[in-house]
C-alpha cells in the first residue's frame, strides 16, 4: 500500500505555479517579438514539452517531500521452544576507552547488545547486568524495540551498583544463579545466554558456573582493549585501573568448560550466528502482523532529474 509519511510536504507543490507563470509570461514577449520580426512561431508540442517539464520538477520534488513509502504487514512468528538472555557487564571497568572521545566499553557492549538481537527476530529475548550479580532489566520478550529501549535507557553503569564493596567488582561466578534465577521460561527447551564483558573478574570456578548453566548455550562477547583506559571529565587517564591481560584467558576457561565459544566485539555477526546455531529451527506461533516500510522518496528524487534535464537541455539548445 502506497502511504506518504509526510503529506504535509505536499505544499511544495504549489511552488508550480512559479515556474508556470514565468513561462506564460515569457512566452508572450517571445511572441511579441517574432510577430515583430515576422518570424514564425515554433512548434506547439516542443512548447507544451517544455511546460510539462517546469510544472513535473517542483511537484515530483513535493512528492519527495511527502516522503512515500510502500508499506506491507508480514505475519509475525516467535519460536516457541527457545529463549535467549543478553547480560551486559556494567562494573566500572566498562567505562574503559581508547581515548577519552572513543566509545567505552559498555557503549560498544550495548551496541553489540542490539546488534546480536536484531539478528534473532524470531527468539524471545530478555536483557539483563552483570557486576557480582546478576539482575534482569527485561524477562525474554519478542518486542525488538523493547529490547533496544531497555538497553539504551536503562542500563548504565554500576545501575544497580554491586552488593559487595571490592575492587574488581565483576565476578562471573555471578551467571550461574541465571538458570536457576527464573529468567526462561520452562516451555524453553533451547535456550542462549550471551554475555558481554571485559572479563575483568575476580577469580571463580569455570567448573562450578558451568554445571549450573547445564545445556544453556554460553556465548561470551569479550568486549576489552590491552591500552585502553577509565579517563576522567577532564580527560586524563585514572592512574587505578589498569587493563588486565588475564580477562581472555578467563573467559577462555569458562567457555572451555561450558560448551560455549568466545568472541571479541568486533565479531557481532559471528556471535550472532553461534547463538542461531544453537538454537537450531524448532515451532514457531503467529503473534502479530509485523509492518515494512520501504521508502521511495530517493527513487522519486531521481525521477525529477528527467524533466530537470530536458529544461537545462532545451535552454542550452
Amino acid at each position: 500500500m502506497l502511504t506518504f509519511l509526510t503529506p504535509t510536504g505536499g505544499l511544495v507543490a504549489l511552488a508550480a505555479a512559479l515556474p508556470v507563470a514565468a513561462y506564460l509570461v515569457g512566452s508572450r514577449r517571445v511572441a511579441r517579438v517574432r510577430a515583430a520580426l515576422g518570424l514564425a512561431p515554433p512548434s506547439r508540442s516542443h512548447e507544451w514539452t517544455l511546460l510539462a517539464s517546469l510544472v513535473a520538477v517542483p511537484l515530483l520534488l513535493a512528492l519527495v517531500a511527502m516522503q512515500p513509502a510502500w508499506r506491507t504487514s508480514e505475519a509475525r512468528k516467535v519460536r516457541t521452544d527457545a529463549q535467549a538472555d543478553i547480560v551486559i557487564d556494567t562494573s566500572r571497568s566498562m567505562l574503559a576507552s581508547a581515548r577519552p572521545d572513543s566509545p567505552t566499553r559498555l557503549a560498544r557492549a550495548k551496541a553489540d547488545a542490539i546488534a546480536i538481537r536484531d539478528a534473532l527476530p524470531d527468539i524471545a529475548t530478555g536483557v539483563g547486568t552483570m557486576t557480582d550479580r546478576v539482575l534482569p532489566n527485561l524477562l525474554p520478550s519478542p518486542n525488538e524495540k523493547s529490547f533496544a529501549a531497555t538497553v539504551r535507557q536503562a542500563i548504565g553503569i554500576e545501575q544497580p551498583p554491586p552488593a559487595g564493596s571490592d575492587v574488581t567488582a565483576t565476578t562471573l561466578d555471578a551467571l550461574s544463579k541465571v538458570v536457576s534465577g527464573g529468567t526462561f521460561a520452562p516451555s524453553a527447551k533451547r535456550r542462549a545466554l550471551v554475555v558481554l564483558t571485559d572479563g575483568e573478574s575476580r577469580p571463580f570456578d569455570p567448573a562450578e558456573v558451568a554445571a549450573a548453566l547445564g545445556s544453556t548455550k554460553l556465548v561470551l562477547v569479550h568486549v576489552w582493549g590491552s591500552r585502553e583506559s577509565v579517563f576522567r571529565p577532564d580527560g586524563t587517564p585514572e592512574g587505578a585501573y589498569r587493563p588486565d591481560p588475564a580477562s581472555a584467558a578467563a573467559l577462555a576457561s569458562l567457555a572451555d568448560a561450558a560448551g560455549g565459544s568466545v568472541f571479541r566485539d568486533n565479531e557481532v555477526r559471528a556471535a550472532a550466528k553461534a547463538v542461531r546455531q544453537a538454537l537450531a529451527a524448532g515451532p514457531t506461533k503467529r503473534i502479530g502482523l509485523e509492518p515494512h516500510t520501504r521508502p521511495l522518496g530517493r527513487l522519486v528524487g531521481l525521477l525529477a532529474l528527467l524533466p530537470l534535464g530536458f529544461v537545462l537541455w532545451r535552454r542550452n539548445a
